[in-house]
Order: structure tokens, then C-alpha cells, then sequence
């Protein structure tokens, strides 16, 4: 018998596969529904302005209906979404869909279904284990997410095998409705006195209020220093400053990906061994400072070699930061801190990306690397000198 955390890893492998192709495949598919790029943008900001607010929404109620079954509408609201993108072409539907529905046009783990699962994980997970289960749940998350990515590709299959490229682009919607539905059917075994429903009395956030405020301003800093930093703005100062191919781009951040990936587990390893917010500020400071030095390097081949040095060791601070928040608050608080941390980050990363853009364009290629790297470190010191003795139950005495 499957235990609750390797349910929740099996949900969110299909989840994060559907969104790996769907954000790929989401323009090409509205294109063809007859939308322009404006529209096919819209779309994309309301679904993304519609995953926080529902986000927000769930840290509100989770503790008042459970995660079990907020896990079962949101697989629910997952199915109906596919069927209905496959369905319709009006253009005032697809915009409402995109609100409410769980469409996620940048592949990120930011949805729903996040804040239920670390509650249920954290539930599931000793203190000795919690930030090892995170690290794994992450893992299982990016390459199941690159999976999907790489599925992409499918509707060319279909095409050449007769369908039409409206129809299989359907097709893939349909796969994505039966992806809400398996994971639904994974989520369903989990046993109800296994998620904290806590009655009609229950409040989102008590005690811990300050520590969540605290940690959602900081993490909020950090996030809108990365998306100074995002991927396509990367892509693009690799393109101005060095003239690299889409081809070779498109293979180095694959393999940044990969490095990405690989270090997940050992974030889960070394914040056993040196802490939570150390493992958090001692590993993203080096990411900071390689950005900062990318930025300067005279060569593609120097830039590229730092790129990847923070490619290997900017993610090692996911799994810590997850579990950190976990173990800070109490059980009945988690969805809600959950839920109050991540979506201030969403928010804040899409303030960024304009200014860096800006920036680009006029010339300044390297400042939004420098911005990046330089927030970034300032929000590791501040975390640093803020929470390095407030430490989980694992950490007391130690």
C-alpha cells in the first residue's frame, strides 16, 4: 500500500507533466483558435492572476474543510479546465476559464494543489525527515515538469499521423483533463484522519502571524529580485552580449535544469547537517555572487561556466525554505502559511521582468544580473540576521 507523501509525489509528477506541455502548448493552441498575441496574453495574465487568488483563497479555508478535500475539487476544477479549453473557441469563455480554472502558463509550482501538499507532506513527515521529503517532492516535481516539456513535441506525432493540428492540440487538453482526474483518484486514497481539518472554528493564522508576515515580505523581496534574472530574460542577454544560437541556449538550459534538479536532494542532506537557514543563505549567496560575476565575464564560454555554477546551487534553497516554513508554524497553520508565502512571491516576480526588459533594451545588458545578485544577497543577510534563532523542533539544543 502507497503511504500519504508517495501519493502526494505520484499527484504531482501527473500535475506538473500536464503543465510542463500546457505551457508550451497553451499559445500555440489559442493561435490556432483564431486569438491574437494580445489576447494570447491576457489569457496567460489571468491565469496566472487567478492561481494566486485562488492560492490565497485555499491558506484562507484550508484549515476549516482539510486538504483531502480541497485535493479532490481542485483535481475537480484540474479535469474541467482540460475539457473545457478543448471545447470552446469564444474568446469571453477562455478568458473565464483561465481565471478560475488551474492553467498555468509558466509551468511553475505555484497552484492550488502546492499548499495543501506541503500541509499533508509536513503532516506525514517526522521532523528528522521533513526537509528530505521536500527535497524529494521538488525533484519528482522539476523532471516530471521537464517530462511534460519534452511532450510537447506529441501533436507533430499526431499531425503526421492525420489528425489535423487543431485536433491534436485538443487532444493534448483532453490528456490534461485526465491527468486532474488520476490525480484525483491518488488523492482520494488518502485516509481522512491523515489531513488536519480543523471545524468551522478554525482560524487560517494565530500564533504565528509575525513569523509568516516576516518570511512572506522577505521571500516576496527575493522573488522580485529573480525575476530580473528570469529564464527568457537570461536567454536574451546571452543573445545580445554573445550572439549565442537558440539551439545552443535552448541545450545549456536544459542542462542547467538537470543541475538544478540534481541538487534538490542534496539541499534535503545538507540542511540535516547545518540548518535550515543556513542551508538556505550559505548556498544562495555563492548562486548570487557566480549571476553577479556572469554578468561581467568577458567570454561565452566564462559566462556560461558561472551560469551553470548558479544554476547547481540556486534551487538548493527550495526544499529548505518549504520545509522551514513548515516547521515554524504550528499544524493547524500550515496551509495558510503555505498559501500567505508563496503567493507574494508570484506577485512580486512579475513586477521585475518589465523593468529588466527596459533596462535591456537600453543598452544595459549586465544591470539586471547585478540587480538580481545584489537583492538576492540582501535578502539572504536579512534572513540570516532575522531567523537564525527561530529554529525548528530538529534544530533546538542543537
Amino acid at each position: 500500500m502507497l503511504s500519504t507523501p508517495t501519493k502526494i509525489y505520484l499527484a504531482r509528477a501527473l500535475r506538473d507533466f500536464g503543465d510542463g506541455f500546457v505551457a508550451l502548448l497553451l499559445p500555440v493552441y489559442l493561435a490556432a483558435r483564431g486569438f491574437d498575441a494580445f489576447e494570447i496574453g491576457l489569457v496567460a495574465t489571468l491565469a496566472l492572476l487567478g492561481s494566486a487568488l485562488t492560492t490565497l483563497a485555499i491558506g484562507l479555508v484550508g484549515a476549516r474543510y482539510g486538504q483531502r478535500t480541497l485535493l479532490l475539487a481542485a483535481s475537480a476544477v484540474m479535469t474541467l479546465t482540460g475539457l473545457a479549453f478543448a471545447a470552446s473557441s469564444v474568446a469571453a469563455v477562455v478568458f473565464l476559464i483561465a481565471f478560475v480554472g488551474t492553467i498555468n502558463p509558466s509551468a511553475g509550482s505555484v497552484s492550488i494543489f502546492v499548499p495543501l501538499e506541503h500541509a499533508l507532506l509536513a503532516h506525514a513527515a517526522s521532523n528528522k525527515k521533513r526537509t528530505k521529503t521536500f527535497a524529494r517532492y521538488a525533484l519528482i516535481g522539476a523532471l516530471a515538469a521537464a517530462l511534460g516539456s519534452f511532450a510537447a513535441g506529441t501533436p507533430e506525432l499526431m499531425i503526421h499521423a492525420g489528425l489535423s493540428q487543431l485536433e491534436a492540440l485538443q487532444a493534448m487538453f483532453l490528456a490534461f483533463a485526465a491527468l486532474g482526474l488520476a490525480g484525483g483518484a491518488l488523492y482520494a486514497t488518502i485516509p481522512r484522519d491523515e489531513h488536519a481539518a480543523q471545524g468551522a472554528a478554525a482560524k487560517p493564522l494565530g500564533p504565528s502571524r509575525a513569523i509568516v508576515m516576516k518570511l512572506t515580505a522577505l521571500f516576496a523581496v527575493d522573488s522580485f529580485a529573480g525575476g530580473f534574472a528570469v529564464q527568457s530574460l537570461l536567454a536574451l542577454w546571452l543573445f545580445h552580449k554573445f550572439g549565442l544560437s537558440l539551439t545552443a541556449a535552448g541545450t545549456f538550459f536544459l542542462v542547467a535544469g538537470l543541475l538544478g534538479a540534481a541538487s534538490l536532494p542534496v539541499a534535503g542532506w545538507l540542511g540535516t547537517r547545518i540548518g535550515l537557514v543556513n542551508t538556505m543563505v550559505w548556498t544562495h549567496i555563492p548562486a548570487n555572487l557566480a549571476l553577479i560575476a556572469a554578468a561581467l565575464a568577458p567570454t561565452l564560454d566564462s559566462a556560461l561556466a558561472l551560469l551553470a555554477v548558479r544554476a547547481l546551487l540556486s534551487q538548493m534553497d527550495v526544499p529548505a525554505r518549504t520545509s522551514y516554513v513548515m516547521a515554524v508554524v504550528t499544524p493547524e497553520e500550515r496551509t495558510a502559511a503555505a498559501s500567505f508565502t508563496a503567493v507574494p512571491r508570484s506577485l512580486a516576480a512579475a513586477l521585475s521582468p518589465a523593468l529588466a526588459g527596459a533596462l535591456i533594451a537600453g543598452g544595459h545588458d549586465a544591470w539586471p544580473l547585478i540587480i538580481c545578485g545584489t537583492l538576492k544577497t540582501a535578502y539572504d543577510l536579512t534572513l540570516l540576521a532575522t531567523f537564525r534563532n527561530v529554529k525548528p523542533p530538529e534544530e533546538v539544543g542543537v
